[in-house]
Parts: structure tokens; C-alpha cells; sequence
């Protein structure tokens, strides 16, 4: 399903987790792997050609093969890639050298167990601008998972019925048919003060306009459903991934914001991978699952192509 995954990490307990699905996903899949670092400020700036005089760079190859040294021996196809640079800049373009089709991220820094949920909303994190810009899905994974369980039972979209988020509904009902999971598909109304039956009524109205909008794409899928609840975005997301006991949560990054610089400020993304016990996935654009079968409008299944198509910006 993954063929090409590019995992950023620093060798070090902090990104276990993602590195643990990564792992996983490249072994059931037989992906290609890409175990990246990014060298920034803390080099000052250094060009690549001074590390690689100097041999940092490959101290740091060693360092993360002796850490990572043991779960790679089950990895048929591998890469250790280090490199100078502004972290999503270079992991950006990683992603279009290899035409990944899957970035795996965890946090980056060891204040995270602390201030995990302020931190993550400050502006410029490498977390942010990469599932914000990055033209494949980015898994965001920040809670253990059994190693080797990859299975997707239930899987949550959240909508607000813009152009990327319907760009998330179309990947979470490829995922859902892949793995033949449970499809719920989620709109969080804006809380405002407004009698009850008036908050009913436009409940329904959501689950009526999802339904007519992504029902003709969730063909293939036995099960599928709509929910809407008012309240904040993040914390309704959150609590239906709950009561669903939802394995994967797939959203759109910052679907209503239009300065970018704006809306790295708490993204409902993050706030939601960071307090969710279930990966979460930013789509951003139209992509296409690289195995298996498609299924278009009508249901019939068709053969996959055999690359990605994701959409320019």
C-alpha cells in the first residue's frame, strides 16, 4: 500500500513511536524506507560538504544505525539520509525526490512529555509546515502502538466541506476499502447560542449535505456513516475518535486559513494528533493508494494505478 515512507527522526526515545510505525508499515509492505535527519541550527547553518569533511555526517548515520539497528534487520529496502538545511524544507524536498507516497512524523523535542499541546501550536514547528505543505498524507503518531499491528478497523475523517478536507474524505474511504474497515465521517459545527431546535436542525442539515456530498464516494465500503455534533473542532474530533474507538483519524491541515503564516498557530491537526491515542493523518490534496483496488463513483472496482496522483497546488 506504502511503497516509498519517509520517516524524520532523531535517534532518540522521543520519535519511538513513529519510528515503531514506520517500521511496521515498511515491513507489511515491503516499502522502501527512508530514515531522515535533518541537520539545522544547531550545526549553525553548516553547509553539507563541512559535515561530511568533518564526519559529523557520518557519526550521525552511526548513531541513528545503532539505534534503530535491530528492528531495521526485519527491513528488506532501506535508506539513512542526513542532511543540513532548514528541517521542512529539506524534508519537503526529500518528499518530491523520492515521490514519497506516506511521511511519518512524531515530536521532535525533548520538552514534548512537558508542553506538548502549547508547543506544538507555536509558529514555525517542523511538525506544522510539513503537514501543512506536504503534497502526499503525513502520519502524525505521538502514542505507543503494539508493534506490528497495523490494522485499521475504524477509521474517522473530519470535514468542513472545504476543497482539502474533501481531498481527506476521498483517501479515508481508499483506506477504509483497503483494509475493510468501519467509515465514519465527522463535521464539528461551530458552537453558538442558539435555541435547540435550531442547533438540531442544522445538525441535520450537515449529516444530510455530507451524505449527498461523499455518499457517491464511499461506494465499496459495507460500512459507513455521518456525524455531526457542535463544538469546538478539535475537542469533538477528539471525543468521537473516543466513543468510535477510532485506529486512525484522517483530516485536512488547515482547510479555512488563508495566511499560512496565521495558521500555524494551533492547528485542529495537531492539537488533535497530539491528545489523540490513534495516528493521525493530514491530507491535503488528492492521492491515490498505490495497491489494491479502486472503486469509482458507481462501486465497480478498478485496478490501482501503479503511482500516486497528487494534485497542484
Amino acid at each position: 500500500m506504502f511503497k516509498d515512507i519517509i520517516l524524520a527522526i532523531t535517534p532518540s526515545e522521543i520519535c519511538e513511536c513513529a519510528a515503531d510505525k514506520a517500521f511496521a508499515f515498511a515491513q507489511r509492505f515491503e516499502s522502501k524506507l527512508y530514515l531522515v535527519h535533518i541537520c539545522g541550527i544547531e550545526h549553525g547553518w553548516g553547509s553539507m560538504e563541512h559535515l561530511e569533511a568533518s564526519g559529523e555526517t557520518a557519526r550521525i548515520k552511526d548513531k541513528i544505525m545503532a539505534y534503530y539497528g535491530d528492528k531495521l534487520e526485519g527491513i528488506k529496502d532501506y535508506e539513512v539520509i542526513v542532511r543540513a538545511g532548514i528541517p521542512h524544507n529539506e524534508i519537503l524536498r526529500l518528499v518530491r525526490q523520492k515521490n514519497a507516497d506516506l511521511v511519518v512524523m512524531g515530536p521532535h523535542t525533548k520538552k514534548y512529555v512537558e508542553e506538548r499541546s502549547r508547543m506544538w501550536g507555536m509558529a514555525g514547528s517542523t511538525l506544522e509546515r510539513v503537514s501543512q505543505r506536504c503534497p502526499c498524507p503525513v502520519m502524525i503518531v505521538t502514542r505507543q502502538a503494539p508493534y506490528g499491528e497495523q490494522v485499521f478497523n475504524k477509521v474517522l475523517v473530519a470535514t468542513d466541506f472545504s476543497d482539502p478536507a474533501e481531498c481527506a474524505v476521498n483517501y479515508g474511504a481508499q483506506m477504509a476499502r483497503h483494509y475493510k474497515s468501519e467509515l465514519v465521517v465527522f463535521h464539528a459545527m461551530d458552537q453558538e447560542e442558539l435555541p435547540q431546535e435550531e442547533v438540531e436542525q442544522r445538525v441535520e442539515a450537515a449529516k444530510n449535505r455530507m451524505s449527498v456530498e461523499y455518499g457517491p464516494r464511499l461506494a465499496g465500503i459495507s460500512a459507513s456513516s455521518f456525524e455531526c455534533w457542535e463544538g469546538k473542532a478539535s475537542t469533538e474530533i477528539l471525543k468521537t475518535a473516543r466513543i468510535h474507538k477510532a485506529d486512525l483519524i484522517i483530516m485536512a491541515h488547515h482547510t479555512r486559513e488563508v495566511d499560512p503564516e496565521k495558521a500555524v498557530l494551533g492547528s485542529t491537526v495537531v492539537q488533535v494528533a497530539l491528545n489523540s491515542s490513534a495516528p493521525t493523518m493530514s491530507v491535503n490534496k488528492h492521492f491515490d493508494l498505490r495497491c489494491g483496488l479502486m472503486y469509482d463513483q458507481t462501486g465497480e472496482a478498478t485496478e490501482a494505478g501503479s503511482a500516486a496522483a497528487p494534485a497542484e497546488s
